[in-house]
């Protein structure tokens, strides 16, 4: 079990690593590190010294322009560097101050900002250890003049990344881009999740037995679980696992979590090992969970009509994205089940229902903009097409209800 422990913490600890926005500029670093060496190699290998004893052009004899060269290189690299990321740390602070301080984790977290970042950090690791190599000795000159040519290659792609860097950094901070940045992760992520199926689903009625409640053991966020590991637990001992609250659930120490049916009494051991399956942590990742994006949108909505910003168009997109994933909800039932491989009941999952996504998301925007036409106007058509998207009686009646609200506040607003 302490290894166990130990895996997890592993796990977790690697989770958070790769998603750091230090991780690939760290990982691109160390390959330029390694590209040093080998350029290196080659510069003093016979191959090296053949290419610069017949070709006069490429050939580097002084030393100190060799190191005027490479450090001018190492400080304007870094210079670069220093106002590319201050521009974007500018840009970030102004869209979390006007959209929501979540959507910095989906910008801070842009692969091509890393990318870029490596880029330059990698560009000035080269720089140093280059410069570290260049040397007078009693010999002769000991210029590493192919390692110094590939160095002003990359200083010169620098320079055009840095030019599109901009162009990149001012579009990324445009609200419908984050928006539409938030929507399409959010929409990949309710696709993965948890097997949706374009077909309806029964419920396996519980078994005639008192279960056994699992509570937690400390506050955090209900993240999920290891499928693998939590059906070879059911499947060794034979047991049926509820969970009791969705994914993305903030759970208070000993609340209670999971019911287990199970027709043998279970060891302390065994329930230990039931609850390790399950991930407790902070953050709000949408890859791992959907309903963050769902949460992120409404924020964002939640915050362009607030009296400070007052920006309803902003919100009419919050909207639009949001209603196109209820749209694709509606179409795709969440499959509440998880079975083995002899097709045994083994997980019953709980699973947010339509209602509760909508109040949770837009009965909030309608709060906060029920006055405003552009949110009127808006939620109005969108909800008609999500009325006529499915064939369940409650909830064609709790949209037909909340239509009536907004016909009646439209009605009140034109002096009706």
């Amino acid at each position: 079990m302490v290894f166990k422990h130990i895996a997890k913490s592993v796990k977790i600890a690697y989770t958070k690593t790769v998603s750091s926005i230090a991780f690939y500029p760290a990982v691109i670093a160390i390959g330029f590190l390694m590209l040093t060496w080998l350029m290196l190699k080659l510069d003093f290998s016979e191959t090296g010294k053949y290419i610069k004893a017949h070709y006069d052009w490429i050939r580097l004899k002084d030393a100190s322009t060799a190191r005027t060269i490479v450090s001018t290189i190492a400080g304007g690299i870094i210079s670069l560097m220093v106002f590319s990321f201050s521009m974007v740390m500018i840009l970030l602070n102004q869209a979390a101050s006007q959209m929501s301080n979540r959507m910095l984790e989906s910008m801070i977290g842009n692969r091509f900002q890393q990318y870029v970042l490596g880029l330059y950090i990698g560009t000035i690791v080269y720089s140093l250890f280059l410069l570290s190599t260049i040397r007078d000795i009693e010999s002769g000159i000991y210029v590493p003049a192919l390692s110094i040519y590939l160095l002003l290659v990359v200083t010169i792609i620098d320079i055009f990344v840095f030019i599109y860097f901009l162009h990149y950094v001012t579009q990324s901070v445009k609200f419908e881009t984050i928006i539409l940045r938030v929507h399409k992760q959010t929409f990949k992520s309710l696709e993965n999740s948890h097997k949706i199926e374009n077909r309806d689903h029964t419920t396996r009625e519980l078994p005639h037995l008192t279960p056994k409640i699992i509570r937690t053991q400390s506050s955090g966020y209900f993240q999920g679980f290891e499928k693998k590991a939590l059906l070879r637990i059911t499947n060794e001992l034979d047991l049926l696992v509820k969970f009791l609250h969705p994914e993305g659930t903030y759970l208070l120490k000993d609340q209670a979590v999971l019911e287990i049916y199970s027709k043998e009494k279970l060891s302390n051991e065994n329930l230990e090992a039931l609850l390790f399956a399950m991930d407790f942590y902070d953050g709000q990742s949408i890859d791992h969970n959907f309903y963050y994006g769902f949460h992120q949108l409404t924020e964002v909505a939640l915050k362009a009509l607030s009296p400070g910003i007052n920006d309803p168009e902003t919100a009419v997109l919050s909207i639009n994205s949001l209603s196109d994933l209820f749209y694709y909800r509606l179409k795709h039932l969440p499959n509440p089940q998880i079975t083995n491989d002899e097709n045994q009941v083994r997980i019953i999952l709980c699973c947010r229902s339509i209602k509760s996504l909508f109040m949770d998301c837009i009965l909030p925007i309608w709060d906060y903009g029920k006055k405003d036409r552009y949110i009127q106007n808006t939620l109005q058509q969108r909800i008609k097409i999500l009325q006529e998207a499915h064939t369940n009686p409650e909830l064609t009646q709790f949209f037909t209800d909340f239509l009536e609200k907004i016909d009646a506040k439209i009605k009140e607003g034109n002096g009706f």
